[in-house]
C-alpha cells in the first residue's frame, strides 16, 4: 500500500491585513521585483535598483540602516569571507543570483561607512562549489569583515542612507526564486494615499518612513 499523499501550507506569519482604509483608493505602481530574492511578503518595503545598467529600475527589498547581523533584512548578500581590500566578495552561491552583470554593487558592514563598488564585471558560480565570486569595478577602501555582519546589495539609493531608499510598499506577497531559477516577478507597490497596518511592514524603520514621508500613529502607518 503506498504512503497517503500530502501537502505542505508552511507556517501563518500574520491573520490580520494589509490595508486599513481601502485597497482601491492607494496610489500603486506596477513593478518588476527583481530575481533572486525569494519570497517576499505583502508589506516589505521596498527601494528601486539605480544601476546605469544591469537590473537598471527594478525593485529590491529595502535595507534597514541600522544592524546586527539577526534581523530580516533579504536585500542584503552577506559576505563569507573577509572582504580586505580587494576588487571582488565571496558570497553564497544562491545569495550570487540577486544580482546580474552591470548591477552597481554596495558593500556595508556594522560600523563601518557604507562604499559604492562601481559595475559588477563579473559573478562565477561555477569554480567552487560553496560560494560565489562577485567582480567589481572599484577596489574596496576598508576592509570589510564577516564578524561585522558584512554585505553587498544593489545600489538603490544615496550615500547618506547607506544606499538603499525606500520608494514604496509590496502589496502582494510574490516569489521571486532563489538560485539559478531566480526569475523575479510582477507584482503592484504602493506608493501614496493608503492607511496600512504597520503589523504587516516588514524591512520598516525610521529612515524608510522619513524616505516615504509616512506618518505612524499607534499600529496605523498612513501614506500620504
Amino acid at each position: 500500500m503506498s504512503d497517503a499523499p500530502n501537502i505542505q501550507y508552511g507556517s501563518q506569519t500574520d491573520y490580520g491585513t494589509l490595508y486599513v482604509s481601502k485597497s482601491e483608493a492607494a496610489l500603486k505602481l506596477q513593478g518588476t521585483i527583481q530575481a533572486g530574492y525569494g519570497t517576499l511578503q505583502a508589506g516589505q518595503v521596498l527601494a528601486r535598483n539605480l544601476s546605469a545598467d544591469g537590473g537598471i529600475g527594478k525593485y529590491v527589498p529595502y535595507n534597514l540602516t541600522s544592524f546586527d547581523g539577526t534581523e530580516a533584512s533579504p536585500g542584503r548578500a552577506y559576505l563569507v569571507a573577509d572582504s580586505g581590500t580587494s576588487t571582488y566578495v565571496y558570497v553564497t552561491i544562491n545569495d550570487s543570483y540577486k544580482f546580474v552583470v552591470g548591477d552597481d554593487l554596495c558593500i556595508n558592514s556594522d560600523g563601518s561607512t557604507a562604499e559604492s563598488l562601481g559595475a559588477i564585471k563579473s559573478i562565477d558560480v561555477t569554480s567552487e562549489t560553496q560560494r560565489a565570486k562577485i567582480t567589481f569595478t572599484t577596489s574596496i577602501g576598508n576592509d570589510m569583515t564577516t564578524a561585522e555582519h558584512a554585505y553587498v546589495c544593489v545600489e538603490a539609493g544615496g550615500a547618506s542612507n547607506n544606499y538603499s531608499d525606500a520608494v514604496g510598499i509590496l502589496e502582494i506577497s510574490v516569489d521571486t526564486g532563489t538560485g539559478s531559477t531566480a526569475a523575479g516577478a510582477l507584482a503592484p507597490v504602493i506608493v501614496s494615499n493608503a492607511i496600512l497596518y504597520g503589523g504587516m511592514l516588514s524591512g520598516n524603520d525610521d529612515a524608510s518612513v522619513t524616505d516615504l514621508s509616512a506618518v505612524e500613529v499607534g499600529n496605523n502607518y498612513i501614506l500620504k
